[in-house]
């Protein structure tokens, strides 16, 4: 995978690079990954105005729970009738092994919840390597067929349901709308993919022969991504779609799509690549690419006008497909 000629990094976000820190591999201690990770989040609590939420535990087959937290608009308590918005599941990113927000503390649901409006689901779904897949992507379709049948019960109107994520998210965003098709499970209006993680032959790629010449972020990204998908896999067995979504064969009847890509990521061809397999198979898509971005840029530069157009862009048409009518 050789690093694409030309491409460098966005005058606004130069600055941040030096701050960045130096590669480590996540899962050599992924106990003191996720620990570091929610030290990180307990120092900025997140700004709940507006929001309220509650936590449900869904029962498994083998007796075990998963465990989803609905966001909703305080705005919308008490309406009548009650709530008919529409719902986004979130599917949090973290290369399938870390990046779960705190109980009533994810900024992004939150954000979406008040935001679009929406009732937004927040999926805690099992994590790698201690739960390989299938396990986190049955999680998430199993937390959609749960608010689809209760989306009486939720404020729900359900044939306004979309899925969204981030990263390993977005590629569980992918999975799920193959497997709701496949199965005859609840209608998707939506599926929206930021940066996602859709191919696990990218950990058949070694660095790449120039990569001395490539930014350190686009680098270390695809050293991440790597270790990721082999943690992620069962050890001996090959990806199917519902794990890696680029082998799917046939992308026919999907729900309508987004797919964000950033220029410094080695995700971003194999974004591309779904976003035009979908066009091809007559799904509607959007695509969007930022400029000299790096995977996760806005983790460490949220200040920036790339960072908030970004936002803005996907958030806008997220609202756009579940608020048709505004």
């Amino acid at each position: 995978m050789p690093f694409p000629p030309g491409i460098t990094v966005h005058p606004e976000l130069a600055p941040y690079l030096a701050a960045l820190p130096p590669y480590a591999d996540p899962f050599q201690d992924i106990a003191a990954t996720r620990e570091r990770f929610r030290k990180l989040l307990a120092a900025t609590p997140a700004d709940r105005a507006g929001v309220r939420s509650r936590r449900y535990d869904i029962p498994r087959e083998d007796g075990s729970a998963l465990t989803v937290e609905v966001y909703r608009p305080e705005a919308a308590e008490g309406s009548s009738p009650p709530g008919a918005l529409p719902a986004v599941l979130h599917f949090h990113g973290g290369g399938y092994a870390i990046g779960r927000a705190l109980p009533g503390q994810d900024k992004t649901a939150i954000d979406l919840c008040r935001e679009l409006p929406a009732v937004t689901v927040a999926v805690e779904s099992r994590l790698a390597p201690e739960h390989r897949c299938p396990a986190g992507v049955e999680d998430c379709y199993r937390a959609l067929e749960w608010t689809a049948q209760r989306a009486a019960e939720l404020g729900i109107d359900p044939e306004r349901i979309a899925v969204t994520g981030k990263s390993a998210g977005g590629g569980l965003s992918a999975a799920v709308a193959l497997m709701s098709r496949d199965r005859g499970g609840p209608a998707l209006a939506y599926q929206s993919m930021c940066v996602p993680d859709l191919d696990d032959r990218i950990a058949e790629e070694p660095d790449p022969a120039d990569a001395e010449h490539a930014p350190s972020t686009w680098v270390n990204s695809l050293r991440t991504n790597r270790v990721s998908w082999q943690h992620y896999l069962p050890e001996g067995t090959a990806a199917d779609a519902y794990a890696a979504p680029a082998r799917a064969h046939d992308l026919t009847g999907l729900p309508p799509a987004y797919v964000l890509v950033c220029d410094l990521d080695p995700l971003r061809d194999g974004g591309l690549a779904y976003a035009r397999r979908l066009m091809d198979a007559g799904v509607q898509v959007t695509v969007r690419n930022v400029p000299g971005a790096w995977h996760g840029f806005e983790l460490h530069a949220p200040g920036t006008r790339l960072a908030r157009d970004m936002a803005a862009h996907w958030t806008g048409h997220l609202r756009a497909a579940l608020h048709p009518a505004s």
